[in-house]
């Protein structure tokens, strides 16, 4: 039994008699205070918990024999579908036509609503290749006019002139076909929009879009030069594969529109192999991109058509992004914190207003009394006054009583 009050002095949480415990309104208010936000940040710090957060990591790519997804949705809104086509080029030099690649074309009317499905279609330009030596891709658009022959054709041979003169003929009632149907959509504000994707080898490379499927003569008579050819464009969507939370493409709704003049856009790309990792073990590789862009006005003199180029090129690193949970301690940890410190400070600020609304009421109560002290001693002053003018008088009576009675016995004597 000896031990227990010494055990009893270790405790650093006295308690207090009830009777001697004093509740206030201010209390209250500081209570009610202090769980309100307590109660807001346990929400904050529960919801910091439940969320998962991103921990990103570098190493060497070692992928290889890889094609690499392109993704593409964007409108021309000042060239008809009819002129439009592509082609993907890479650096290894080597021709390929790649069936499985879908890029399809919409017409669209001068404010951008659908007008027409024509050209919704896998348009796969297999002939482009015979053209271009080293065009290792696709085109996309109207069927190559790369084989038309001129308007003005040159006789190689006279037993082949007949010959000749009917190619020249159904050649030139087709060009001046298409010629009047692409001046019309011109002269309606038709535009385009080119959608679909691409799987090109993991080399760098670029792919573009222009008018350069057409025959030249057929091109020159449309446009009346390459000044006029208007490459404006708004890019919806370019990607180099899925994407994934939280992942930003530079390009996505850029828009470039050109007042009066004309040029070849080109944006460089640079592309960075990425794989992201969910919490479920769930691998998703894809790829993010950087990009520059440069705009080269056209000039009088060049005999480039304009174009939008995008030249990408791969990054031999690649990165990691693994999403994670927080520790269920850490969150203790925090929880315990955000809530301690918050009673605390309740305490605090109930102890601080306590104490001022009793420094208020004190000196109320002090002023009072010093008021009731100094009437007293007035009180006092006065009786004091008052008795002293008795005990004159009663002095005074005294002594003519005394003179009286020693008058008195003399006369008897």
């Amino acid at each position: 039994m000896a031990r227990i009050p010494s055990l009893k002095s270790l405790n650093a949480f006295p308690h207090a008699e009830e009777h001697l415990l004093k509740k206030t309104y201010s209390g209250a208010i500081v209570t009610i205070l202090g769980l309100i936000i307590m109660f807001t940040l346990f929400v904050h710090e529960l919801q910091f918990y439940l969320t998962t957060y991103t921990v990103h990591q570098m190493s060497v790519d070692l992928k290889r024999g890889e094609t690499l997804p392109i993704h593409i949705n964007m409108s021309f809104p000042s060239l008809p579908c009819e002129v439009l086509s592509g082609d993907a080029i890479d650096m290894s030099g080597k021709h390929e036509v790649d069936l499985h690649t879908n890029i399809w074309k919409l017409r669209l009317d001068r404010y951008g609503h659908i007008i027409g499905t024509e050209y919704l279609s896998d348009l796969v330009e297999k002939g482009h290749g015979a053209h271009h030596d080293h065009v290792a891709g696709v085109g996309v658009g109207y069927p190559s006019h790369s084989g038309l022959k001129p308007l003005i054709k040159t006789d190689h041979g006279h037993e082949n002139h007949d010959e000749n003169k009917k190619h020249e003929h159904t050649f030139n009632e087709d060009a001046e076909k298409m010629v009047k149907s692409v001046k019309q959509a011109l002269e309606n504000g038709e535009g385009c929009r080119v959608y679909g994707m691409l799987d090109v080898q993991r080399v760098a490379g670029n792919f573009h879009i222009s008018v350069h499927g057409l025959n030249i003569f057929v091109a020159e008579k449309i446009f009346e030069g390459s000044s006029h050819v208007n490459v404006s464009h708004v890019i919806h969507d370019l990607s180099f594969g899925p994407k994934y939370p939280g992942i930003h493409n530079p390009l996505d709704e850029t828009s470039r529109i050109l007042h009066d003049t004309s040029g070849t856009f080109k944006y460089y790309i640079k592309v960075v192999p990425t794989e992201y990792r969910y919490l479920s073990k769930k691998v998703m590789p894809t790829n993010q991109f950087s990009v520059t862009e440069y705009f080269l006005p056209i000039r009088p003199t060049d005999r480039a058509w304009p174009a939008v180029y995008f030249l990408y090129d791969l990054s031999p690193i690649t990165v990691t992004i693994k999403e994670e949970r927080r520790n269920f301690l850490h969150f203790l940890t925090r929880l315990c914190a955000v809530l301690g410190g918050t009673f605390a400070m309740t305490g605090m600020l109930d102890r601080w207003m306590y104490r001022l609304i009793e420094s208020v009421t004190n000196s109320k109560t002090r002023s009072v009394l010093r008021v009731v002290p100094w009437v007293a001693q007035m009180e006092t002053e006065e009786k004091r006054a008052a008795a002293v003018a008795r005990r004159g008088e009663e002095v005074v009576h005294s002594e003519a009583e005394a003179t009286r009675y020693g008058e008195h016995a003399a006369a008897e004597c």
